[in-house]
């Protein structure tokens, strides 16, 4: 329920506004996986091998690596709402360059391009939809945008995996671009200007890349959820030609993953909020096992529907805590903090899509995937403990450098020098 100071006008407006900026999301979110449910018809088309059709993904993933600290750094000192409408234009031209693309060659290069702006578009989105409601109601408003991205994968996902095998693969970066045209469209209309925050700069922002927590933060993300996308990399093929599924059940395949991506969104901000770390490890932990297991009953039909449903649930249950560990080691810098965010878990797409692909190229067969990723999972693991420990010998050495009993510490937030 809103605030009782806050007016139903001034409510519903800011409703209207987060709800323009989860269309966006939602674009994102349906350009980022559909092209891994309609794998096997591009390869195809431009007669190429699938781990090179997992280069097209991984294209996407570089592109977000390199926009999000870039594009949300450079843009410190832009009003957010110019920011926003510039960043999802960029993305829609982008996604119809990909229609036209001649040949592989280009149609890695325009995959790149849309990916440049998708980090920076959530970071940037988060910062408003918070600043529209009282700072009771952030936490909500920043999961009604990412709710985009969750309710993408839903609908968006297997509607435009429906489309490509349909009307064909390209067809997909025709329907995102309608999207993200209709999210600038009501962006410009719903989202409120903001002017940029007087003490903005480059400076200030890239100051939270000093902190050794945003790395090992990083790593995390970068390592351990690149288990799971080396495993949904390759789901097309794997259901097909292991669990013996036929193609034209694949949109469900990919809605019922969305369902677990929804759910473990959901799960995942509750026990995030109980623990940070905590959640972290739990969710690494859980991904190892459920990958592990994926790899033996994939074989089975049952086994595989099953399993696709709960990788989706374990990979998206480690995003809130993410999330929330990077605003805690990134004081002073919100944009960016939300930017690197996206950028470690599409640094783990491009991992997982290359190491995916280089097991299955070395005849490993379409299984391996999983056990490499339950392997990953585990280093991620192992990162967020040695994490967890430099907090517990900080809050140590900071309650004996006061005189205080140093039993009981727990996790403190990174206070380093951004000096």
């Amino acid at each position: 329920m809103p605030a009782p100071s806050t007016s139903a006008s001034t409510t519903r407006n800011a409703a209207l506004a987060i709800t323009a900026l989860a269309a966006g999301g939602f674009a994102i979110g349906t350009t980022e996986f559909a092209i891994m449910g309609l794998l096997q018809e591009m390869v195809t088309d431009l007669g190429i091998s699938v781990p090179a059709g997992g280069h097209v993904i991984s294209a996407y993933a570089l592109g977000v690596v390199v926009g999000a600290p870039l594009l949300a750094a450079l843009g410190a000192k832009m009003p957010r709402k110019r920011l926003a409408l510039g960043l999802m234009a960029f993305f829609a031209v982008a996604n119809l360059s990909s229609f036209i693309a001649p040949d592989y060659g280009w149609l890695l290069v325009t995959r790149f391009l849309s990916g440049l702006p998708h980090g920076a578009f959530f970071g940037v989105a988060a910062v408003i939809a918070a600043s529209l409601v009282a700072p009771t109601r952030r936490g909500w408003a920043i999961s009604m945008v990412m709710l985009g991205l969750s309710v993408a994968n839903v609908i968006g996902v297997p509607f435009a995996t429906w489309l490509g095998q349909q009307a064909g693969w390209r067809w997909m970066f025709v329907l995102v671009g309608a999207i993200a045209l209709l999210s600038v469209a009501l962006v410009a209309r719903f989202v409120p200007f903001q002017a940029a925050h007087p003490d903005a700069s480059i400076r200030r922002e890239l100051s939270a890349l000093r902190r050794i927590q945003v790395w090992l933060a990083l790593l995390v993300g970068t390592v351990g959820f690149g288990g799971f996308f080396a495993v949904y990399t390759y789901i097309s093929p794997t259901m097909t030609e292991v669990a013996g599924l036929p193609l034209s059940v694949l949109p469900l395949i990919v809605g019922l993953y969305g369902v677990g991506q929804v759910v473990g969104n959901v799960v995942g901000g509750r026990i995030a909020d109980r623990s940070v770390m905590g959640s972290i490890y739990a969710v690494l932990a859980g991904t190892a096992v459920i990958l592990a297991i994926y790899a033996w009953a994939v074989q089975y039909k049952a086994g595989a529907v099953i399993l696709v449903f709960l990788v989706g649930a374990i990979g998206s249950a480690l995003t809130p805590a993410l999330q929330t560990r990077l605003l805690d080691v990134s004081p002073g810098a919100p944009s960016l903090a939300s930017s690197l965010n996206h950028a470690a878990l599409n640094v783990a797409n491009a991992l997982g899509a290359m190491v995916g692909g280089l097991v299955i190229a070395w005849g490993w067969g379409f299984r391996s995937p999983a056990v490499v990723g339950a392997v990953l999972a585990l280093l991620g693991l192992g990162i967020a403990l040695l994490s967890g420990e430099l907090d517990r010998r900080r809050a140590k050495q900071g309650l004996e450098g006061s005189g205080q009993p140093a039993s009981g510490a727990g996790p403190v937030p990174d206070t380093s020098s951004s000096r």
